[in-house]
């Protein structure tokens, strides 16, 4: 690694009263992966929004090799070599690769002739630069995200940047789509291309990062190199206190069995002769690759796509789903993976995102009960333990871990005798995880039965009571609470662990 590429020294950063930025330092080598952590609200966001241009602070330095930048814009942060991969890629669907790289790229005007020909050859180039086996004249919306990603990186390059910031690269991406990222992350790193990489996801930072600060309230709490850390010192910077305990252990004995499939199966959705059983006050996490069923699996028992064969019972009556709504009157319920298409509605404020599943009881007829959803936001806000400014608050003010809690609040409103989770901690910063992680276990308690779905597999092992393993869309193995990692994984793969 050499020299300083990047330097922000003392930056602010305030929006009205809130101080976002408190005087926070930064630097990036050239050649550097440098992994910026924090929880949601800690900065982060705000930090690379300075850095892209897209907001100026109120006060402090920013230099690049070691020249004062001055005022940065989008149009100057680009010209000085400066390019975000954010975790939506911002291409347009309806164009060919090629074309939009070239619109990244032209510096054509409105009497210009296009060459088709030079851009195809262009895209290839930069495709094949970076590993990607992408046609230039593929459609993006015909492309995975990773695909995606792939293209807003070879967009980068291609415009000569030098500093690449990553913002959680890698939340939908396979862990195969995961490894090609990284193996062109460390290709980038051996160009002398800076980057900066955000994620919640250690493991990552300890695979990939050189160096790492932590923020914490707008502040930078400290920089070190990666490889004089540990995950517990890491948490602790970025909450301030122990997290020693993620994963709150079981308080209760299981009851009698709630929640019953037998031989249940969905040929649309993949999900064959699947059976299980989930008790009173118990965590059955759902294991398994990607692709295995289980979000199949999820939206079958739901009623989004319902059973075509089999048994679905509830206290050992059997019951028919054929929609959510089925579904809801039964008392089940489902907070789904993604938050943002089908957990929470953004533009609405927070009471009304939490009374939906339960709506008619609020609003009978023309009669309308607003203090009374109201008061019961300010409930869940409080039992859930919500940072939020009230209840009237847009569900969009929030950060990932507090939209997840009005997620779930949404369905604890209609007081549902089985829950199921999928990825429920997906994407949010460990200190909401643990917080999230506590609801789940006092759920429990209280008799709820849960089904988790989730890809974290420390989570998966750490919070279930029993671990349903599933592989080509049925259940292959169950296994007992605090089954070792690599059990799991080979349950996962078809496979028997060393010593079974």
């Amino acid at each position: 690694m050499s020299g300083e590429l990047l330097q922000l020294t003392s930056v602010t950063k305030s929006f009205g009263a809130v101080r976002a930025l408190k005087g926070v330092s930064f630097s990036l080598k050239a050649g550097e992966i440098h992994a910026l952590l924090g929880e949601n609200g800690a900065g982060k966001s705000t930090l690379i929004k300075i850095i892209t241009g897209a907001h100026q602070p109120d006060s402090g330095r920013i230099e690049i090799d070691g020249r004062d930048t001055g005022a940065l814009s989008p149009r100057i942060a680009r010209e000085l070599g400066i390019a975000c991969i954010y975790q939506q890629p911002a291409l347009f669907p309806d164009l060919s690769v090629a074309e939009n790289i070239g619109l990244r790229l032209s510096q054509a005007n409105v009497f210009s002739r296009v060459d088709w020909n030079a851009r195809r050859q262009q895209a290839h180039r930069l495709l094949e630069n970076i590993g990607a086996e992408i046609s230039p004249e593929a459609e993006i919306r015909s492309l995975s995200m990773p695909q995606q990603q792939l293209v807003e990186i070879a967009c980068a390059l291609g415009a000569g940047a030098r500093i690449v910031i990553m913002d959680e690269p890698t939340a939908s991406l396979t862990q195969k789509e995961t490894h090609l990222l990284f193996a062109i992350a460390r290709e980038l790193r051996k160009r002398g291309v800076g980057m900066i990489y955000i994620s919640h996801r250690l493991e990552e930072i300890f695979q990939l990062a050189d160096r790492v600060t932590v923020l914490r309230d707008g502040e930078s709490i400290g920089t070190n190199r990666v490889d004089e850390m540990n995950e517990a010192a890491l948490i602790k910077l970025m909450v301030g206190r122990d997290v020693s305990a993620i994963y709150p252990p079981a308080e209760n004995e299981p009851g009698e069995t709630v929640f019953s499939l037998k031989n249940f199966s969905c040929e649309r959705g993949g999900v064959r002769d699947v059976s299980l059983d989930v008790r009173a006050g118990e965590i059955v996490g759902l294991a398994g690759l990607v692709g295995a069923g289980r979000t199949e699996l999820a939206r079958a028992i739901f009623g989004i796509t319902p059973a075509d064969s089999g048994e679905m019972l509830l206290n050992g009556q059997r019951i028919e789903i054929h929609s959510p709504r089925d579904a809801v009157a039964q008392g089940i319920a489902y907070v789904p993976e993604d938050r943002r298409r089908h957990g929470v509605i953004l533009e609405m404020p927070i009471a009304q995102n939490m009374t939906m599943a339960i709506h008619r009881r609020f609003f009978p007829g023309t009669w309308l009960r607003f203090g009374a959803e109201k008061n019961l936001a300010l409930e869940f806000i409080r039992d859930l333990s919500i940072k939020a400014s009230g209840p009237d608050a847009p569900a969009s003010s929030l950060s990932g871990g507090n939209q997840q809690k009005v997620a779930l609040a949404r369905w604890l409103a209609a007081k549902p005798k089985v829950l199921v989770l999928d990825e429920p901690t997906q994407g949010v910063d460990v200190g909401a995880k643990s917080e999230i992680h506590r609801i789940i276990r006092s759920l429990a308690k209280n008799g709820l039965a849960v089904l988790m779905i989730s890809s974290d597999l420390p989570e998966i092992i750490g919070m279930s009571d029993r671990i349903a393993v599933m592989r080509s869309g049925t259940i292959t193995s169950m296994l007992p609470a605090k089954s070792e990692a690599h059990t799991v994984m080979a349950a996962a793969l078809g496979q028997k662990a060393a010593g079974e």
